[in-house]
């Protein structure tokens, strides 16, 4: 690997998607850019990890949108994605299903806008009115978003009036079916959607996405796989084991960064990938306006998780081409006000295919919210493929005892789980802290609230002329979301319409 040099015109800190995708797009104008990744895997939520001969993902188990035309598809023909990736369109008619206990209905959530609203009428024949209301709704606020739909006639509107509307309300304004409501609300824990704070925007971003159209990935490695090798092809500059561990600046500007190794590095221009909060803490603060730090230092973060990562026995469980969202009552806006007896409130189940049988799963993921609270007397430990902190047998027995838990929560949906079961391991709010770099292991980055839009709406633009932020935290989650965020990050350096008609250049040719 070459060495990383003491000067280039962009240094990009974190190798998520976020940075990989500034990397391309910036490298490809002809920067001379550096990608520097703390950890020994690049692509953060697109990072892939192997047990005993099998291969599993650790964030992104599906993504909206990628039908020709379709916002995603036409960012991923822009970063040449779309013929050196591996995709599975899941069920057409229920890509996701919503179940509850003691309901033996499973409730689809349809790919088309119509199929949707067709899927449904099966269940709720009574609630054509409001079920269009909803789709309706949904369409008209993402109308509004310039980036998200590649038009430039898009009419954005007050953006604080869009991100002050209750996603909770708006569905309850469609429809008085608690059941249906439950149901329009099922696949909030792709959002860390509650009740109190989900705003409208996210839900119908996200949802329509994966309405228009909804696939699962090969493997999520795939697409960090090909942006690498395209900087590279740019002559761009990916280097792992890179840790940046401070950033000296002044009151105007960054003057070099520091890596763990001693290695000072300098550049024109610096892009975080990584959480905000973990880039002011790096910076030197003292000459940065004081309410500017405290906000940025005290973000609030989403809710994290506990995920149980299951290898099947071969040709043991039907592979289901659908995600599924399982409740355990019919409260569906409330999993995170869990106490330890009633912890599991709903949990989310993504399996994949045997490449030998693909009627058979070989693997799947459960996913449950966690707080970070729960794991906070090992915070002090740090566990990645690097350095490796020996948590204590108290630990081990924490994570077991969960596992065995989230194993009889999944006997509702699989009864007979145990059986199919050849071996398991798990994920907790530290190791999505470790791996992914997220302050105690939020796993959409920070909390987005109607309550107060403003507090967490975070600009591309640092009060530093050439810091810039960009990844999950810009925008919105996702691989959509961060995509979009991407592109808002680099339309500063670049300028907003020589980027547009560049990228809408490529995906439409």
């Amino acid at each position: 690997m070459a060495r990383i040099k003491d000067k280039y015109d962009i240094v990009i800190i974190g190798s998520g998607l976020g940075g990989l995708q500034c990397g391309y797009v910036l490298a490809k104008e002809g920067y001379k850019v550096c990608i520097l990744e703390k950890n020994a895997q690049i692509g953060g939520n697109l990072q892939t990890f192997k047990r005993d001969r099998i291969k599993f993902d650790s964030g992104v188990h599906y993504v909206g949108g990628l039908e020709k035309g379709q916002p995603l598809y036409r960012y991923f023909k822009y970063f040449n994605l779309l013929n050196t990736i591996s995709l599975e369109k899941l069920d057409e008619d229920g890509y996701d299903r919503i179940s509850f206990s003691g309901d033996p209905v499973s409730y689809p959530h349809a790919q088309g806008f119509e199929n949707f609203i067709q899927q449904l009428l099966v269940h709720f024949p009574n609630e054509e009115k409001g079920l269009r209301k909803y789709i309706e709704e949904i369409i008209q606020t993402c109308s509004h978003f310039e980036l998200y739909n590649l038009d430039k006639t898009v009419s954005k509107g007050n953006e604080i009036d869009l991100f002050s509307i209750s996603a909770k309300e708006v569905i309850e304004s469609c429809t008085s079916n608690k059941k249906l409501q439950s149901v329009l609300a099922g696949s909030n824990m792709l959002y860390a959607g509650f009740g109190a704070t989900a705003p409208f925007y996210i839900h119908a971003l996200i949802i329509n996405s994966y309405v228009n159209s909804s696939y699962k990935l090969g493997y999520s490695d795939q697409i960090s796989t090909v942006l690498r090798k395209e900087i590279r092809a740019f002559g761009g500059e990916i280097h792992i084991n890179a840790e940046v561990v401070s950033i000296q600046n002044n009151a105007k500007n960054i003057e070099h960064i520091e890596l763990a190794s001693g290695k000072t590095v300098g550049a024109d221009i610096y892009i975080s990938n990584i959480h905000p909060t973990l880039t002011f803490q790096m910076l030197q603060t003292e000459s940065l306006r004081k309410a500017n730090v405290n906000r940025m230092l005290n973000l609030k973060n989403t809710i994290s998780a506990f995920i149980v990562y299951i290898k099947l026995k071969p040709e043991s469980l039907a592979y289901c081409n659908y995600n599924r969202y399982h409740f355990y009552q019919n409260d569906v806006w409330n999993l995170h006000q869990y106490t330890e007896e009633n912890w599991i409130k709903g949990i989310a189940l993504f399996n994949s295919p045997e490449k030998s049988n693909p009627a058979f799963a070989n693997s799947l993921t459960a996913m449950v919210y966690m707080k970070h609270e729960e794991v906070e007397q090992w915070s002090k430990t740090y566990n990645t493929t690097l350095s490796e902190s020996n948590r204590d047998e108290m630990y081990v027995a924490f994570k077991e005892e969960k596992a065995q838990r989230v194993l009889t929560a999944i006997e509702e949906v699989v009864p007979d789980i145990r059986r199919h079961v050849e071996t398991y391991y798990t994920a907790t709010p530290l190791t999505q802290r470790d791996y992914i770099g997220s302050v105690d292991g939020g796993i959409y980055g920070i909390e987005h609230s109607y309550n107060n839009p403003l507090e967490s709406f975070l600009s591309s633009n640092t009060k530093l002329s050439n810091l810039f932020l960009t990844g999950q935290n810009v925008v919105l989650h996702g691989v959509l979301g961060v995509t979009v965020g991407s592109m808002v990050t680099c339309q500063q350096i670049l300028g907003k319409e020589y980027l547009m008609e560049k990228v809408m250049k490529a995906s439409n040719g």
